[in-house]
């Protein structure tokens, strides 16, 4: 295994997250500015997101549940503001939902040749 779970989690997992939460925020009318605000980021890293530039390995779209947890920490943000902290805390806790469903494993195969989804439930065992 060249490639650890966490290293999964921070490089691809944690980015798409990000990416499809500016979207839903997008596509709840908010501009790139409001997104940035809101999430405590830049403008540029909005539009990044939003051109596909960054987290677009993993198109949650594929597993409904993360994605109707990233809808309700949008409608969250918009609602209560939450700081930073709060905001990348629940990232992270959707990222470990992610891993403990087995929902990575074929992408983390596909990025590591060595691992066997068929043979590895670290996460399955670990998150789930």
């Amino acid at each position: 295994m060249k490639t650890n779970a966490f290293e999964v989690a921070s490089r691809y997992i944690y980015p798409s997250l990000r990416r499809r939460l500016v979207e839903v925020l997008r596509e709840k009318g908010l501009t790139q500015t409001g997104i940035a605000e809101l999430l405590h980021i830049t403008q540029s890293a909005v539009s990044r997101y939003l051109k596909m530039d960054r987290g677009a390995l993993i198109d949650l779209k594929a597993f409904p549940d993360i994605d109707e947890e990233v809808k309700a920490l949008a409608e969250r943000i918009i609602r209560e503001r939450p700081d930073e902290y709060e905001i990348h805390a629940e990232l992270v806790r959707i990222s470990l939902r992610l891993l403990g469903k087995g929902y990575a494993c074929s992408f983390h195969a596909r990025i590591d040749p060595d691992i066997d989804p068929s043979l590895c439930n670290v996460c399955i065992e670990l998150f789930g």
